[in-house]
């Protein structure tokens, strides 16, 4: 299963600031889509309402990522990546 999962610019932004790996991001969001698709994985994914309604939150301890996906056209979109008090901003 192929995806392709991008970052947007404040996304990549963190990710270069605190020494993060892509690989980090990319791990937590295809761990959410292999739950969505029916694997049993352990994952703290919530669906986001409100302003954020159609993107998902992935918890990784402080940091939240939040994205959304196309499934039809295997496509993730990272939008924000942030520590906790900050991301909903």
């Amino acid at each position: 299963m192929e995806w392709e999962i991008s970052l947007s610019r404040q996304a990549g932004k963190f990710v270069a600031k605190n020494h993060l790996s892509d690989e980090f991001v990319t791990a937590l969001v295809s761990k959410v889509i292999r739950k969505f698709f029916g694997e049993s994985v352990s994952v703290d994914v919530k669906r986001l309402s409100g302003v954020w309604a159609g993107y998902y939150r992935v918890r990784s301890g402080k940091i939240r990522v939040i994205f959304s996906f196309d499934a039809e056209k295997r496509r993730a979109f990272v939008e924000v990546i942030d520590y906790r008090g900050d991301v909903y901003k």
